[in-house]
Parts: C-alpha cells; structure tokens; sequence
C-alpha cells in the first residue's frame, strides 16, 4: 500500500513539472494533450505549412543601457508576462526569445488549416499590439518614454520538429517561410504588423491595406507587404 501511494505522488509530481514547464511555451489545451498522449514532440522533422510570426522591442537595447538591471529586469518581464499570456490565448507555439523579441507559430505540433492559423497569429499580433499601449502607460509613469513593437507574419512550409540530440533538443521550425518572418519584421513600421502575400490571401479584404514594395535581405526582388488595419 505504501509502495502504491508513492507511486501515485510520483506520477502526481511528474505531472506538476511536466505542466509547469510546457506551459512556459505551449497553451494549456495543448499541455493537456501533451501529457494524456494525444500529442507528441518527439517525431522526427518534418515539412508542412505554418504561421510564424515574429516580434521586436524598438529601442529597447537603448533603453537598457540608461537603466539599471533591476529595472531592465522588470521591464522586461512585465512585456514578456503580458505577451506570452496572449500568445497562450491564441494558441500559439513558442519557439524561442531573443532578448526582447520572439518567435512564435500556428500549425504545429497540433494542426489547424492554414485558415485557422492566419486568423490566430493576425488576432493575437493586434491583441499584443493593444497589450503595448497598457505597459507604456505604466512604463512612462514609472521609468521611462513610449517603447513600441514591430510584427510581422508570414506563412508557407516550414520544417518543423526536434533538432538537436538526446542530450539537448529544441521544438523548432527552419525554412524560408521562417526567414522572411524575420525579414518582414525588420522593415515594419514599429507599432504595426506587416503579414505576406500568403498570409494576406488568407484574411478578408478589410482586415489588411499595402504598406508598400519592400526590398527584403535574401530576397532577390522587392515583394508588397500588407499592414493590419
């Protein structure tokens, strides 16, 4: 009876961390999957189309340097509280922060049409842009001037999967549709989110207007990007 009462505190505990730390980069439904069985990480890459969005701090790193660490800590953190519980409200997969930007995609590991992942990534990208105006407001009273936020979209085949090995491995997506998220992100006006052609051919006419030709790192031809609205 003992040995059967710790085997189920062992099971409750394993559950407890496997909950806390996928729920650091997945949304609760999909954690939930995760650990009754319905879903996996651990099939090896493969090809298949995906929403990634990209996001960025503007002026950020300039701001860090007038600040104390404290300060900066807390900043930051408040930014990625608030962006990392609406990516989790949209269903979105974390791929990996870099500083004050991020990665995120739709379509893996759970599947959604690509319909579903271009409404998801365009709501939760206003969501996170309206989410900027509260910590402003708080950021100015408290520390410092207005910081604001490029995005940007973009959607097609992606490898998606483990890379690594037994020792270290991250759940990630490579490919061009990745790149020319980035890419897309780095020309955006800050305050705005710019989507591609494909992400555009997926919404409704009045969701989106031109922002313009762009001449994008990699890409041999300037291409049109669109601007939420």
């Amino acid at each position: 009876l003992q040995l059967k009462s710790n085997e189920e505190k062992v099971k409750e505990l394993n559950r407890h961390i496997t909950q806390n730390v996928l729920k650091r980069y997945l949304p609760g439904d999909l954690v939930d999957e995760v650990i009754e069985g319905k879903l996996t990480f651990d099939e090896k890459p493969v090809s298949q189309k995906i929403t990634i969005l990209f996001s960025d701090l503007i002026g950020f790193t300039k701001v860090s340097s007038t600040l104390n660490a404290e300060k900066v800590s807390i900043i930051l953190n408040q930014y990625l509280d608030q962006m990392i519980s609406i990516i989790s409200n949209y269903g979105g997969t974390i791929d990996k922060f870099m500083g004050d930007g991020m990665m995120v995609f739709w379509g893996a590991p759970k599947n959604l049409s690509p319909g579903d992942q271009a409404m998801l990534a365009t709501a939760c990208a206003k969501s996170m842009q309206q989410s900027m105006i509260k910590l402003n407001q708080h950021w100015k009273n408290d520390f410092f001037g207005e910081l604001k936020m490029r995005v940007g979209i973009a959607h097609g085949s992606a490898v998606v999967g483990n890379f690594g090995n037994e020792k270290r491995s991250d759940y990630s997506a490579v490919g061009l549709s990745v790149n020319l998220a980035s890419r897309i992100e780095s020309v955006c006006s800050p305050g705005d989110v710019f989507i591609s052609q494909e992400v555009r051919d997926l919404l409704t006419k009045d969701q989106y207007e031109l922002a313009g030709s762009f001449e994008l790192k990699g890409i041999s031809e300037p291409i049109d990007l669109f601007k939420l609205v």
